[in-house]
């Protein structure tokens, strides 16, 4: 049988009829299956897989159209022609509304019947492929890649199956690294808004104006450098959903308009003074306490609660620990693939290296290092060398009741040493990003530099070393 066909299975009350076609199918090199009746043809389908099935309409023991409806709903993938010595407009209608692909009529044109099972096969392979793919799609930006079966973790994808549907405001809490637009994406991936777009806004690296222009839009010279109207995000993302991240960071006047598009559902591009509907379902993360934000009125209390309705908190690395094998092993397969190496799994010695580290940069930073300990591996082999700096404890201090020892230093010594290993510390956790370490250490990015500089911590050139 040739690559390109197929087997299909005839349906049909007449001896002669199945005979025939038995013949023609198999001269054209498809795999051939004959059933005498509708009841012996669906118990063939149960046993059996068909590319496409010929069923005539008019048998006595079950009813073509009938049959036709059970093939639908239990093989989906399975294409079906019609065929019948009495066509009706009316029936050749309800056959193609019930899902078959084609209706032909008894005596058939050879050349004609066998153009129609080839079109036929052809596009039900067709639906099925694109099924497939946009079910990999889903997978991949939904569950597949949040790895965890600890009972945090089950809580939370518990939650977010609940709550995908829905249209409610999401709000994600938790560290950075902790995989807060993973959520996201998997609200999105399992709610009916899948198909549209997931548009992701990073909050903290623009500044404000650019940032309303961003999410609204502007009209040709609503600014000196608008040489153009544009659309904003919020309507690159009508129908679908629009994510937040770092929603903390967004300044007080930005908030005000995202209160008004929450609550109205409509917005005004920049220079623009016609409202604009928009239908974007809003979620937020935040690595820092937003209550605190509004205590310090930095954040609207109308907008916490409006972003609040549904609040999602995603454990850091170091309280479920008993994911890190199934994370390590992930990572391992990723990067393996990526990288065109293969590592099946580490040593007990390096696992539990991983297991007993507190992981300050969470799952983000567990992922870097298994990234870079693949690529640097010239033997095979995870080994204990390529992630020993970075997961191992420091050699201990030595401390009186609890206390760092003095050993006849100045105060002032001693705390500058301290606060420059802790600095070291973060730093290095986030592949010396001065950036993402203010973040987490909560201060401006100046403070953070000028701390850097007067510390004597060379954070370039130990980058460039990385």
């Amino acid at each position: 049988m040739s690559e390109n066909a197929g087997s299909i299975l005839v349906v049909d009350d007449e001896p002669a009829i199945r005979e025939s076609l038995e013949v023609l199918l198999s001269e054209a090199n498809y795999k051939v299956a004959l059933a005498a009746g509708g009841l012996d043809g669906l118990k063939k389908l149960e046993s059996d897989l068909f590319d496409l099935v010929l069923l005539d309409v008019m048998m006595p023991d079950k009813n073509g159209l009938e049959v036709l409806e059970e093939i639908v709903r239990s093989s989906p993938e399975t294409a079906v022609i019609m065929i019948t010595a009495f066509g009706t407009i009316e029936n050749a209608v309800r056959a193609i509304k019930s899902g078959a692909v084609d209706y032909v009529t008894k005596p058939w044109d050879n050349e004609k019947l066998l153009l129609d099972i080839r079109n036929g096969i052809q596009q039900r392979r067709l639906q099925y492929e694109n099924r497939e793919l946009k079910r990999a799609l889903k997978q991949q930006s939904g569950f597949a890649n949040m790895v965890g079966k600890s009972d945090r973790m089950l809580k939370v994808f518990d939650l977010v199956s609940q709550v995908a549907q829905s249209r409610s405001t999401v709000l994600i809490q938790g560290e950075s690294g902790t995989g807060k637009e993973l959520v996201a994406k998997a609200i999105h991936a399992h709610s009916s808004r899948s198909k549209k777009a997931f548009v992701t806004v990073n909050s903290g690296s623009l500044p404000a104006d650019l940032l309303e222009s961003t999410l609204f839009g502007h009209l040709k010279g609503a600014f000196t450098s608008a040489v153009a109207s544009k659309k904003g995000l919020f309507e690159v993302a009508d129908q679908g959903s629009i994510f937040f991240d770092e929603i903390g960071s967004v300044g007080l006047e930005t908030q005000a308009k995202l209160l008004r598009v929450i609550q109205e559902k409509e917005f005004m591009r920049l220079g623009g003074v016609d409202t604009i509907k928009v239908d974007a379902r809003i979620i937020a993360a935040t690595n820092v306490d937003l209550k605190e934000l509004v205590e310090q009125g930095t954040f609207r209390e109308d907008l916490f609660y409006r972003l609040n309705v549904i609040c999602v908190q995603l454990p850091p690395l170091r309280e479920r620990k008993e994911d890190i094998p199934r994370l390590v092993d992930h990572f391992l397969k990723k990067f393996s693939q990526e990288n065109n190496k293969s590592f099946e799994t580490v040593s007990p010695e390096v696992m539990r290296l991983l297991v007993q580290y507190d992981w300050p940069g969470n799952v983000r930073e567990l992922e870097n290092i298994i990234e870079r300990a693949v690529v640097l591996s010239t033997s095979g082999d995870l080994s204990r060398e390529l992630i020993s700096h970075e997961v191992e404890p420091s050699a201990p201090t030595h401390k009186t009741n609890g206390v760092p020892a003095m050993d006849g230093k100045p105060l002032g010594e001693i705390l500058d040493n301290f606060e420059r290993d802790v600095i070291l510390q973060m730093l290095q956790s986030v592949n010396w990003s001065q950036t993402e370490a203010a973040e987490r250490f909560g201060l401006p990015l100046s403070t953070l530099n000028s701390k850097v500089k007067r510390l004597g911590i060379d954070a370039k050139r130990r980058r460039m070393r990385q």
